[in-house]
């Protein structure tokens, strides 16, 4: 639940989807509109569009830019990888790491996730660190405890006063994809009080990561999820490929913060 001090993230990754005139369309249209002050908006393009992008938006534009991935190594023969530098060259403030296909598909690790992330903040890049788990951890009901111990790996590199610099998405792996299960707030609520615990544990109660939540997020249940006690924003997919979808999912963690902040006036 964004307290009013801190912004609402809504952000997408467009993951392999859109091409150079498709991404300009859409960086155009989002360049046009209002942006309201209490959201910070980030769209993840395909490395291909990357520089792109970021030559389309305003000097002065608070929309962040991030690289899907990127390699630990600053560089070296890693046949189609790139670097966080090369990732920040090309206009990236920040870069997702971790997603369930990259772990499923890649086989990346615990290890070599905790190892980008260090090289992320090393290149003054925004860790995005996405954790989730399989049905089957949620079906035996370790999921708060799955999820806590892949946050603790990912950030084992990471200095304690450097971990407040980075996102992290809940993204359940039941819910992710054209096939998943939306979650309801009772779903998420648990795991996210997981997830700020484990945080608080490795920075001695220091500046808290804002946690963002990702899976099967839609304009009709943002606002039901975003009232979990810490979530601090939204991880979108298919639901932000339209900028219109996109802009309506602004409009909503806008109104969430109004209404949090009347509350808190009010008590």
């Amino acid at each position: 639940m964004v307290d009013g001090s801190r912004p609402v993230w809504i952000g997408t990754s467009w993951k392999m989807n859109k091409t150079l005139a498709e991404a300009a369309a859409f960086i155009d249209r989002l360049s046009a509109a209002p942006i309201p002050r209490s959201v910070q908006p980030f769209v993840l393009p395909a490395h291909t569009a990357l520089a792109a992008a970021r030559a389309r938006l305003p000097r002065d534009s608070p929309v962040r830019l991030g690289a899907q991935n990127a390699h630990w190594a600053a560089e070296g023969a890693w046949t189609g990888e790139i670097s966080m530098r090369m990732a920040a060259d090309a206009g990236a403030t920040m870069v997702e790491l971790g997603h369930s296909e990259r772990r499923e598909h890649f086989n990346e690790t615990d290890q070599t996730i905790a190892r980008k992330v260090a090289a992320a903040l090393d290149h003054d890049l925004v860790p995005l660190v996405c954790v989730g788990e399989p049905t089957e951890v949620r079906d035996r009901g370790d999921a708060e405890s799955f999820v806590a111990d892949q946050v603790t790996a990912a950030l084992a590199r990471a200095a304690p006063g450097s971990v407040g610099a980075c996102l992290i998405a809940y993204e359940p792996i039941w819910a992710i994809g054209a096939r998943g299960r939306p979650a309801s707030e009772v779903e998420v609520a648990p795991v996210m009080s997981a997830i700020a615990t484990a945080v608080a544990e490795l920075t001695g109660g220091g500046r808290a990561c804002a946690l963002l939540y990702g899976g099967s997020v839609s304009v009709g249940n943002a606002a039901e999820l975003l009232r979990s006690p810490h979530t601090d924003g939204l991880f979108v997919g298919r639901a932000a490929w339209d900028i219109e979808g996109f802009l309506a999912l602004m409009r909503v963690g806008a109104a969430h913060v109004e209404v949090n902040c009347a509350s808190q006036n009010n008590i």
